[in-house]
C-alpha cells in the first residue's frame, strides 16, 4: 500500500495552512508553521507569489487530499463516485471523504489525528457494529456504532485524545459515549455543517477541464 513518508509538517507550510495532521503538535507553538510560514524548499523564498487560475485549483485539490489522507487515484475515485450521485459534486465530495472510518475515528476524538487514527484501524484497534476491521477508507453509514476493542482500551494514545475531548465539541452527526470508548455516526452530515475551510468547488473546475 503507498504511502506518505516524508515530515507532515511540510505538508502544512507547503499550504501555509494548518492541516491538523499531527495532532496536539499542532495547537502549540512547537508546529513548524509557527516559526517557518513559508513553502519547504531551498528556494522557497525566490519563489514568485503570483499564482496562475490552475495553481490556485490544484493548490486547493493538494489542501483537501492532504487534510483526509488520501492519495491522487482514491482522490479521483471519490470524485468520479461523487459525480454520479444526485446534487452538488463538491459537497457530495467532501460528505464521501468525511464518511471514511478513519475520519470518524478522528472526529469522535478516538484518535490525535486522521493519520494515527488510521495506524490504529489498521492494527485492529477498533470494531465496526461488533465486528473488527482494518479498513480505513471504509464509508460509515446511518446508525453505524465505532468501538475500541477491549484489549486496546488501555492504550494512552486513545485515552488521551478522548480526555480531551469536550461534550459541547461534539459534531451533530456523530455521539460518543467516553465510558465505552464507542461512537455512534448518526447521519451523513451536510457540507454547511462540515468544518473545512476549503473551495471544493474550485476541484470541481480543475477535474472539468
Amino acid at each position: 500500500m503507498a504511502r506518505y513518508l516524508d515530515a507532515n509538517c511540510k505538508l502544512c507550510r507547503r499550504e501555509r495552512q494548518k492541516l491538523f495532521l499531527k495532532g496536539t503538535k499542532c495547537f502549540t507553538e512547537k508546529c513548524p508553521l509557527e516559526r517557518r510560514n513559508f513553502p519547504p524548499g531551498q528556494h522557497a523564498h525566490a519563489r514568485r507569489t503570483k499564482i496562475s487560475e490552475y495553481g490556485v485549483q490544484l493548490r486547493e485539490k493538494q489542501k483537501i487530499r492532504r487534510i483526509y489522507g488520501v492519495l491522487e487515484r482514491q482522490f479521483r475515485n471519490y470524485f468520479q463516485k461523487a459525480s454520479r450521485q444526485k446534487g452538488v459534486t463538491g459537497s457530495n465530495l467532501i460528505r464521501l471523504l468525511e464518511r471514511r472510518l478513519d475520519n470518524v475515528v478522528y472526529r469522535l476524538g478516538l484518535a490525535p489525528s486522521r493519520k494515527t487514527a488510521r495506524q490504529l484501524i489498521i492494527h485492529r484497534h477498533f470494531t465496526v457494529n461488533g465486528r473488527r476491521v482494518n479498513i480505513p477508507s471504509m464509508l460509515m453509514k446511518p446508525g453505524d456504532v465505532i468501538q475500541v476493542v477491549e484489549q486496546s482500551r488501555s492504550l494512552d494514545i486513545i485515552h488521551n485524545s478522548v480526555q480531551r475531548v469536550r461534550d459541547t465539541q461534539m459534531y451533530p452527526w456523530l455521539n460518543l459515549d467516553k465510558a465505552a470508548l464507542k461512537g455512534t455516526f448518526l447521519e451523513i452530515p451536510e457540507r454547511q455543517d462540515i468544518p473545512l475551510p476549503v473551495h471544493e468547488q474550485l476541484v470541481i473546475e480543475l477535474y472539468s477541464k
